[in-house]
């Protein structure tokens, strides 16, 4: 079945096909979960809360195609994330007033496949591993990411930063990757 028709379906309120758009999307927003919470059972909570809001909200949206329902999903699931974290207490933002960022030679990500990436990005502390995903993945403007997260814009560009260096270090450990 298409999305708009399980849409469309899902408004009615149809389990169905609430249990079917689930099952097309789960495994794509628990992913999405995991990669701001690191850790499987908080991942699996949101997804769960996260879904119960979709489900709760949907009648109240138009389906304006495919691509838009599906970000509509990653909005809710992110923001879920993020209340999470918040809860936590133990997500630090260090403000930091030297914004230069690093400028790379060479374009070493290239070279990683997409699982390797996403280990690195795990390891990233949350604070940083929150601001990348949601500026270099999800695309959000450091003024939206300074909204959600009650931060300053310069917060948000300063542990953007400090992620990227992260990363630049974890490429550097690994010389053997890059020789040609």
């Amino acid at each position: 079945m298409s999305i708009e028709k399980l849409f469309i379906q899902c408004k009615k309120r149809d389990f169905k096909a609430q249990e079917a758009l689930y099952k097309q999307f789960s495994k794509k927003m628990f992913m999405l979960c995991y990669r701001y919470l690191k850790n499987k059972e908080d991942a699996e909570d949101v997804l769960a809360e996260g879904f119960v809001k979709v489900f709760q909200y949907l009648p109240t949206i138009e389906y304006h195609g495919d691509a838009a329902f599906e970000a509509w999903l990653k909005k809710i699931m992110v923001n879920e994330s993020l209340m999470t974290l918040r809860k936590r207490k133990d997500v630090v933002f260090y403000e930091h007033s030297d914004t230069t960022e690093t400028v790379l030679d060479y374009h070493p990500l290239a070279e990683l496949r997409a699982n390797e990436i996403y280990h690195m990005i795990t390891t990233l502390p949350t604070g940083l591993r929150t601001i990348f995903n949601l500026y270099a993945i999800e695309g959000y403007a450091h003024f939206e990411i300074a909204e959600m997260l009650g931060i300053s814009e310069s917060t948000s560009r300063t542990q953007l930063m400090k992620a990227r260096r992260a990363l630049q270090e974890q490429l550097n450990q690994t010389p053997e990757r890059h020789e040609s």
